[in-house]
């Protein structure tokens, strides 16, 4: 593999700005950024039982790096080299990125996006670190798909990420799909005569190579899991869901749970709807009564009332779940949203296990000053990343180079994650969408790359910091 000589300033200077920004991120956050769940999840991995109230490989990975140095800096560390080095990575895919790029990289790294939530030690920044790289290295592959060893150590790569992205977010797994379908495509595009193979080969195999990697990661994460929550989650859910039907229509019909437990029936139509939020379900909790109802109620009873919400009152359900989805995509109220987190805070008894204390000092202050200026702005707005994201989908869809497949893929999958929201959503935090602001960021500083700004680059040969050949019709196609 021959190195080019020397990489153009432009290339240096945008490296350059990459790479300082993860300094000044590790710089203003380590050791990391604690919310209540953060603190579960760190005390679970240290203690090695699990609960799958949250998937349990943020738990096992935080387990991991905790052993090796006490706490959650290594985990920052580790999320952060996924997502700034994705914007590196991408810098590969030209041979002289435009200045454009070293302008929107700036641009990206000063958003509390890149700057703070990166130092926050949730789930959610795993899944989006660990699914935009997965997607770097699928479009890498795809530049660089004549070296042979290159291209399936990317693949490799790619995948064993967003199978990670997978088993961090119950959703994820529309990420890995998107992945698959890349893969596919990519590799039809590759060759043109055999395209049939190709799909089966790359697309069918990777997405069974990776399924098997995410059952055996699962089976062997459930050995340490003590408390099984899943039904109590979809109970949650689909009480969230009832409870506001009967919010938004008090005549709606409970027959489904009346012959079977009247006294739940009187708790739901009244703390139920009294404490009701479409801004997120935690306010039920303010009724120990109704929680107790709630956790005593056989799961199949919930179920049937719920289908029967969805299959005899869609158009009551569809209202309710829309507002629902409003509060998480549009934040009409962003304060209320957990825009951004700062500090350490969580339940006391574990805290005190791990060696935590509660903790608000001057640099937590100067970085929620900093963030609470963008507050009403579109750099905190899902709605702007989503329009930046189909603008781009649309324009690499019709380009339609190897490696605009990877990123086309990857905003089509944050986008289905995004609408998959509107079934599961309890809460609008704004975390919960965080995927789609990084891969709309991702793909547009990939598009700035291009001397030629949005027009198809001419052909050229060769690509990024690597010597590439490259045929034309590889390139044209």
């Amino acid at each position: 593999m021959r190195l080019r000589a020397m990489p153009p300033i432009s290339a240096i200077v945008t490296l350059g700005i990459i790479v300082a920004g993860f300094v000044f991120s590790l710089a203003a956050n380590l050791p990391g950024h604690f919310s209540y769940d953060s603190v579960m999840q760190l005390w679970e991995g240290r203690t090695g039982s699990y609960n799958n109230w949250h998937p349990p490989v943020m738990a096992w990975l935080l387990g991991v790096f905790d052993a090796l140095s006490p706490g959650a800096s290594l985990f920052v560390i580790f999320n952060g080299l996924l997502g700034f080095g994705s914007f590196a990575a991408i810098l590969w895919l030209r041979p002289r990125p435009s200045w454009a790029a070293a302008a929107v990289a700036a641009c990206a790294v000063l958003t509390p996006q890149l700057l703070i939530y990166e130092g926050a030690v949730w789930k959610d920044v795993l899944f989006a670190d660990a699914g935009v790289a997965g997607f770097a290295c699928l479009a890498l592959a795809a530049a660089f798909w004549l070296k042979l060893r290159l291209r399936f150590g990317l693949i490799a790569a790619g995948l064993a990420l967003l199978v990670l992205a997978a088993l961090a977010r119950q959703n994820g797994i529309l990420m890995l799909i998107a992945g698959a379908a890349a893969l596919g495509w990519i590799a039809a595009k590759q060759a043109p005569q055999r395209r049939a193979i190709a799909v089966m080969r790359y697309g069918g195999g990777a997405l069974l190579g990776a399924l098997v990697m995410m059952m055996l990661a699962n089976y062997a994460l459930a050995a340490r899991v003590d408390r099984d929550t899943a039904d109590r989650q979809i109970v949650r859910l689909q009480a969230y869901d009832i409870i506001g039907a009967l919010a938004a229509e008090p005549s709606y019909p409970l027959h489904e749970i009346e012959s079977a437990d009247p006294h739940l029936v009187e708790m739901l139509r009244s703390d139920g709807v009294r404490l009701y939020n479409p801004e997120r379900s935690d306010t039920l909790l303010n009724s120990p009564a109704l929680q107790s109802a709630l956790l005593n109620t056989r799961l199949s009873l919930f179920s049937a009332q719920w289908r029967d919400l969805v299959l005899h009152h869609l158009w009551l359900y569809l209202r309710v779940r829309a507002d629902v989805f409003r509060w998480v995509f549009l934040t009409p109220d962003l304060r209320l949203c957990v825009p951004y987190y700062v500090g350490v805070d969580g339940p006391p008894d574990e805290m005190a296990q791990l060696g935590l204390k509660q903790r608000w000092d001057d640099r937590d202050q100067a970085l929620d000053d900093y963030a609470g200026n963008f507050v009403g702005t579109p750099i905190l707005s899902h709605a702007f990343y989503a329009a930046l994201a189909i603008a781009a989908l649309f324009f690499l869809l019709w380009r339609r180079r190897p490696e605009d497949i990877a990123i086309a893929a990857m905003l089509g999958g944050a986008l289905v994650c995004t609408i998959s929201y509107f079934v599961i959503s309890i809460a609008c935090d704004y975390r919960y969408l965080y995927a789609l602001d990084l891969s709309a960021m991702l793909a547009m500083f990939y598009l700035s790359l291009d001397r030629f700004g949005f027009l198809p680059p001419p052909n050229i040969k060769g690509g990024g910091f690597l010597h590439r050949p490259q045929i034309e019709e590889d390139i044209s196609a």
